[in-house]
C-alpha cells in the first residue's frame, strides 16, 4: 500500500501527504515507550509507503520522541516534512509548565534542530497557548526563528479563533492542530470556517478518538498502568459502552465498502471534511499503519456522508475528552 495523494496545508506552500503519522504514542502517553530500534524502522516503513509528513514534540518522552524522530528521517532530508512543537517546559518536579517567553521559544528551536538532526525546523506549532504571553510575542520570536532560517512555517495547537487571528497577523499561521474527529465535533463551529478564511490548514491529532474509532476497545479493555486514558473521561467503562453506538455507525458503513474498517472510514470522513485538512493517525504497528493509509482510497459518497451525519447527530458522546485540569489548558 503505496500512498501519493498529497494536500497543501492552507493557502502556504507546504505540501504533505493526506495522511501522516503521529509519532508520540511511540514514546509517551500510551504506556511504556516501545522499542526504539522497531520505530525507527516502522517511521522508515511510513516514507517508504508515501507518508511525507510526521509529527513530533519536545515533552513527548520528554525530549526522547523528537530523537527517534530524527534518528529515523536522518536518511530523507528533503524528502519529509518533521512538524515539532514548544511551549511546554518542565519545573523542577518534572511537571509541564507552559511558556511561551520569547527566549524559552528560542533556546526551543535550537533544541529541537539538534534533536532533530535538521538544519531547520519545517513546521513549529505553539503546544498550547500561554496565557502569560501575548501571542503577538509569540508569533514575532517564531517571525524571527523563520527570517533566521531556522523555521520554516509557524503552526498553533488548540488554540481559539481569536489567538489564531492575533498570531496570524504578525507571522502568517500554516497550520492549526487540533483534536477533531467523529467524536469531537466542536471545531466545526468556528474553528473551521475561520481557517478556510484565512487559508490556514487543519491538521486534525487523535482522529481515531485515541484508538476508540478503530473498534478494537471495548468495556473490557484494560490499559497499561501508564496509560493516559485510564484518566480520560471518555473511557471509564460507562462511557465506552454509551459510545460504542458511533463504532458500530463506523462498522456499518465500513461493510458497504468492501473490504474498509472502521478506522478507515473514520479517516475517510476527516478528509472528505475539507482538502486543507491532513489526520495525523498515530501508531506502532505496521499493519495499523497500513491500515491508515488506506484511508485515502476509500470513497465516501455524499449519500454517505449524509447518512454519516445524520446517524452521528443522534448520538450523544459520553464523558469528557479530558480530565478538568487538562482541559483548562486549551484555549477554545
Amino acid at each position: 500500500m503505496i500512498s501519493t495523494q498529497k494536500r497543501k496545508l492552507g493557502s502556504s506552500n507546504l505540501e504533505v501527504s493526506a495522511i501522516g503519522l503521529g509519532c508520540m504514542g511511540m514514546s509517551h502517553g500510551y504506556g511504556p515507550a516501545a522499542d526504539k530500534k522497531e520505530m525507527v524502522a516502522l517511521i522508515r516503513k511510513a516514507v517508504e509507503r508515501g507518508i511525507t509528513f510526521f509529527d513530533t514534540a519536545q515533552v513527548y518522552g520528554p525530549f526522547t520522541n523528537e530523537e527517534l524522530v530524527g534518528e529515523a528521517l536522518a536518511p530523507f532530508h528533503g524528502q519529509v516534512i518533521i512538524a515539532t512543537k514548544f511551549g511546554i517546559n518542565l519545573d523542577n518536579r518534572g511537571q509541564q509548565v507552559v511558556d511561551s517567553q520569547p527566549e524559552y521559544i528560542k533556546q526551543s528551536a535550537e533544541d529541537s534542530l539538534r534533536r532533530l538532526k535538521v538544519d531547520a525546523i519545517d513546521l513549529f506549532y505553539q503546544h498550547r497557548v500561554d496565557p502569560q504571553v501575548p501571542i503577538e510575542e509569540v508569533a514575532g520570536a517564531v517571525k524571527d526563528l523563520i527570517s533566521e532560517g531556522k523555521v520554516k512555517h509557524f503552526g498553533l495547537s488548540e488554540a481559539g479563533v481569536q489567538t489564531i487571528r492575533r498570531a496570524h497577523a504578525v507571522q502568517p499561521v500554516t497550520a492549526v492542530q487540533s483534536e477533531y474527529s467523529l467524536w469531537w465535533r466542536r471545531p466545526e463551529e468556528q474553528l473551521l470556517p475561520t481557517l478556510e478564511e484565512l487559508g490556514i490548514g487543519l491538521v486534525p491529532f487523535s482522529p481515531l478518538g485515541k484508538g476508540f474509532l478503530t473498534g478494537n476497545i471495548d468495556v473490557n479493555t484494560a490499559f497499561d498502568n501508564s496509560d493516559f486514558r485510564n484518566i480520560v473521561p471518555r473511557f471509564t467503562p460507562e462511557a465506552r459502552k454509551a459510545n460504542m453506538a458511533l463504532v458500530d455507525l463506523l462498522r456499518k458503513v465500513a461493510e458497504r465498502k468492501k473490504k474498509a474498517t472502521p478506522a478507515q472510514i473514520a479517516l475517510a470522513w476527516l478528509l472528505a471534511q475539507k482538502p486543507w485538512i491532513v489526520p495525523i493517525p498515530g501508531t506502532r504497528k505496521l499493519e495499523r499503519l497500513e491500515e491508515n493509509i488506506g484511508a485515502v482510497a476509500v470513497e465516501l459518497t455524499s449519500e454517505d456522508l449524509r447518512e454519516i451525519d445524520s446517524a452521528a447527530s443522534q448520538i450523544t458522546i459520553q464523558g469528557a475528552r479530558y480530565p478538568e485540569n487538562l482541559e483548562k489548558r486549551v484555549d477554545l
